[in-house]
């Protein structure tokens, strides 16, 4: 037996930011929908967004997305979507801890570091 994946959930008081972030931003799709709900993947990742205010207001999440090209993905949200990276992370930076990173915010404060292992 071995774990497989993670699959996160972030709520949002607005799931149009979720989506700007993961759909614009990301370059993710939508595999499913309805009123509340988004499944959003890309690459074998998967995210669901979900539209709750009363959720959306208790915490504000941080994930982490392991890709193989760091350049390649910085480079292609620098172009389109430069407004999402994060003030504080907002070049590739290799980290002490042996990765490294660079980060994505939306307007709800949902942070996204993206990571590749040194």
């Amino acid at each position: 037996m071995a774990l497989v994946t993670v699959i996160p959930k972030l709520f949002y008081a607005d799931i149009k930011v979720g989506l700007h972030l993961f759909i614009d931003g990301l370059g993710f799709k939508i595999s499913y929908e309805d009123n509340s709900l988004k499944i959003v993947e890309r690459d074998g990742v998967t995210v669901q967004l979900v539209e709750d205010e009363e959720y959306a207001k208790k915490d504000r999440p941080e994930i982490r997305i392991v890709t193989d090209n760091i350049e390649a993905l910085y480079k292609e949200v620098k172009q389109s979507h430069p407004e999402l990276l994060h003030p504080n992370l907002n070049i590739i930076k290799s980290q002490p801890w042996g990765l490294t990173e660079f980060a994505l915010r939306d307007a709800s404060d949902v942070c996204v570091i993206i990571q590749q292992n040194d």
